[in-house]
């Protein structure tokens, strides 16, 4: 049975939300392995039922901040493990990655606040396995200021959409002109990122593709290794690349900074 079917089944939200379509686009192949399935947030366990059918191989475990009684809610299935506690409790979420060690799926289902969101997934994706998928649902929050949001200033808004636009930049960091740039743990992490109406999902996965634009964060030192191959005029190159463009890129640089100053934006 596809996730269609089963979350209409349980009567879960993910349903009217029209999830089961990403879903099944990113997990329909994965349905008859055995996996550790991790979703934030389960509420009365509706989804948990249906995550359990569709990958009946796997373990699913649920956690959220409210109890749950298993048995009225009929989440006591073998394959299913609920754990009480809160996606913004560092020691909570230790507990759970030193339980289950690796998560191959992870889905946040839970308060949908950006801080949240943020803290969980900066966490947990230390967790994820290293060919993992990483859903965020309900992200309309991070426009809605009763949920810690900013309808405002998209743009510069201190929110969980913001984070992963500005999370893209790690699947091309090898592409960043930047001699000061200085790499964080995303790097080279990221397969890819894909925004959905209210979904965003994160593909985890070595990302090493090399630059033909930039070498070591140096568009410069990139040109002057091309060009003195094909010539040995290595003066003229180094003079224009090795110097002039590079002049050009501090001031760049340094006018970026002023602007960052002048705009408060940080």
């Amino acid at each position: 049975m596809n996730l269609k079917h089963l979350f209409k089944k349980y009567s879960s939200d993910k349903y009217t939300h029209r999830y089961h379509d990403i879903y099944e686009k990113y997990l329909s192949n994965n349905k008859k392995k055995k996996l550790n399935i991790l979703e934030i947030g389960v509420a009365d366990g509706l989804s948990l039922r249906a995550w359990s059918e569709y990958f009946s191989k796997s373990n699913i475990i649920g956690i959220d901040i409210k109890k749950i009684d298993i048995k009225k809610r009929k989440i006591n299935k073998k394959n299913i493990f609920f754990h009480c506690g809160s996606q913004n409790d560092i020691n909570f979420l230790k507990d759970i990655a030193n339980i289950y060690k690796k998560f191959d799926i992870i889905i946040d289902d839970g308060s949908h606040y950006p801080h949240d969101v943020m803290f969980s997934f900066k966490y947990l994706f230390n967790y994820l396995d290293k060919n993992g998928l990483y859903f965020i649902e309900d992200t309309q929050t991070s426009y809605n200021h009763f949920f810690g949001g900013n309808p405002f200033d998209l743009k510069y808004a201190n929110t969980h959409i913001n984070f992963f636009k500005h999370l893209t930049d790690s699947l091309n960091f090898q592409e960043i002109p930047n001699p000061f740039y200085k790499k964080n743990k995303y790097d080279g992490f990221i397969k890819f990122i894909s925004f959905y109406n209210n979904m965003i999902v994160v593909k985890k996965g070595i990302n090493n593709i090399k630059s033909n634009l930039v070498l070591n964060n140096s568009y410069e030192n990139k040109r002057y290794l091309t060009k003195t191959k094909r010539s040995h005029r290595k003066f003229r190159y180094y003079l224009k690349y090795k110097v002039l463009f590079k002049i050009y890129t501090l001031f760049i640089l340094l006018l970026n900074f002023l602007m960052k100053i002048v705009f408060f934006r940080y």
